[in-house]
């Protein structure tokens, strides 16, 4: 390895294990350790279109038609740091629930095969994150199993968007993506901030297990030297 990818690297671990992950990414060429995907869906009731990249910094680009919808998953992909396309189009005239689904269905699909066999993640990461007087717990493991175990408020509507959709979206993305999902609210009263709290909350979750850890980097993060 040259010295001065060694360097970025020794630097990285020294002083932040999330710089870790983005130093792989600059030095990708020496370590390739590229790690994106794109994933299409196309039924009767809706089409979506992903495209990801986990070592990212951010840029994100959102547009499913659905406007509450849009903000969320912006915010959970800028807080993961992944880059990302979504695109998506469903049957809105009946209502929300198969656009919100399967875009969650689709951006599991990338998010699994941009990890590919997982070796050197962390695995597990958690966070608890405050909107305002909304607080909420998200912990993440990349167990190769797919649950979701979502405790958020179902009742009503943000907007033109019911509130019952995102547990939808948050089991659909972790059944997708082959992950164990734990999201709990912890306190709030307002369901925008609560929502959006749950989202920043399982970016940063995110963002702790997919990181790599470098002297690990050949090794499958199990007792069992497999996951599933």
């Amino acid at each position: 390895m040259p010295f001065q990818a060694c360097r970025l690297l020794t630097l990285a671990i020294r002083y932040s294990p999330f710089a870790t992950r983005l130093t792989f990414a600059k030095i990708g060429s020496v370590m390739e350790m590229a790690r994106t995907a794109e994933v299409e869906r196309q039924t009767a009731e809706t089409q979506v279109r992903v495209k990801v990249n986990l070592d990212g910094t951010g840029k994100v680009q959102v547009d499913t038609g659905i406007g509450f919808f849009d903000h969320m998953l912006n915010t959970l992909l800028r807080h993961a740091w992944f880059d990302a396309t979504v695109w998506a189009r469903g049957d809105t005239h009946i209502d929300d629930h198969h656009t919100v689904e399967d875009t969650g269905i689709v951006l599991g699909q990338a998010i699994d095969k941009a990890l590919g066999e997982r070796k050197g993640v962390q695995r597990f990461g958690s966070a608890i994150v405050p909107m305002d007087e909304a607080l909420v717990l998200c912990s993440v493991d990349l167990s190769g199993r797919g649950n979701a175990f979502v405790e958020l408020p179902v009742e009503g509507k943000v907007g033109n968007f019911d509130a019952e959709l995102a547990p939808e979206f948050f089991r659909a993305l972790a059944t997708n993506a082959r992950i164990t999902l734990h999201i709990k609210l912890l306190s709030g009263e307002n369901k925008h901030h609560i929502i959006e709290a749950a989202c920043k909350a399982c970016a940063v979750a995110l963002r702790q297990a997919i990181a790599i850890v470098p002297h690990l980097a050949d090794q499958i993060p199990s007792t069992k030297e497999t996951l599933g």
